[in-house]
């Protein structure tokens, strides 16, 4: 839930809410919460206090109302509503020197499916997620944050107008593996390609992994800028996973390799 007049968005949920009081403190404006959750939040209570700003113990009709969700767990936190800025060179020299292994979002789908594949990312250690700029259905929400139960604080957040050019240009540097139920490979093949791209730069690769909409999947130019395509296998009824669980899949045969 965002709030147009000053430009908040509300985070909800215990494990959420807590990530972001731990790493990112200083992004709190405001926090509601219930008299039970006191004792978990005594800390940013204090820190809010010093700098002047509110916080409010309410119940959960009250908290209801502020996040316009149910699932609020007892706590409401509002802040700055994020700016995804541009990916830049410097973004992906560091992909690249450190050997991260990242994400590249093109039109998920939506903000549930956002929340659940960075959720999968800050477990498996995946550092970068870029968004496509022009999904608007899949943002950094209320709903995503609380479905990523603290994940959002673990990663950076870029953003790309052209999926495609930035791919091309990726992939000379980083292994861009795209998911595509058709490919010829399969998930199991990721750890022989990311051997042959180790002894091609002689260390440990980046990768970035390339999600598209779980119903239309990747575009064929998407899918043409990728360095290989692969497939998770299955029964094929239905013809693919939810995106997030794929994610999952592809994310923790990268952490394995």
């Amino acid at each position: 839930m965002r709030n147009n007049l000053t430009n908040e968005l509300a985070v909800c949920g215990l494990n959420a809410v807590k990530a972001l009081s731990e790493y990112h403190p200083e992004n709190i404006n405001r926090l509601f919460l219930r008299e039970d959750r006191l004792p978990v939040f005594t800390g940013i209570c204090k820190q809010l206090a010093a700098r002047k700003r509110p916080y409010k113990l309410c119940g959960d009709e009250e908290l209801e109302r502020i996040c316009k969700t149910i699932h609020h767990q007892g706590v409401v936190a509002m802040m700055l509503e994020p700016l995804v800025p541009d990916v830049s060179r410097e973004d992906i020299a560091q992909w690249d020197n450190q050997g991260w292994t990242g994400l590249i979002l093109h039109s998920v789908g939506n903000d549930h499916n956002l929340g659940a594949i960075v959720r999968a990312a800050a477990f498996f250690d995946a550092r970068i997620v870029v968004l496509n700029a022009g999904d608007n259905a899949a943002m950094l929400s209320t709903s995503a944050y609380r479905v990523a139960e603290g994940g959002m604080e673990q990663v950076i957040f870029r953003s790309v107008q052209n999926t495609t050019a930035l791919l091309h240009g990726l992939s000379r540097r980083l292994v861009t593996i795209g998911a595509d139920p058709r490919a010829r490979r399969r998930i199991g093949d990721i750890e022989d390609i990311m051997q042959r791209a180790a002894a091609d730069k002689g260390r440990h690769p980046g990768a970035a992994l390339v999600l598209g909409n779980e119903e239309t999947g990747l575009p064929p130019d998407v899918k043409s800028a990728c360095s290989c395509l692969v497939r998770i296998p299955g029964t094929g009824t239905p013809e693919s996973l939810n995106v997030s669980q794929a994610a999952a899949l592809f994310l923790h045969e990268l952490y394995e390799r």
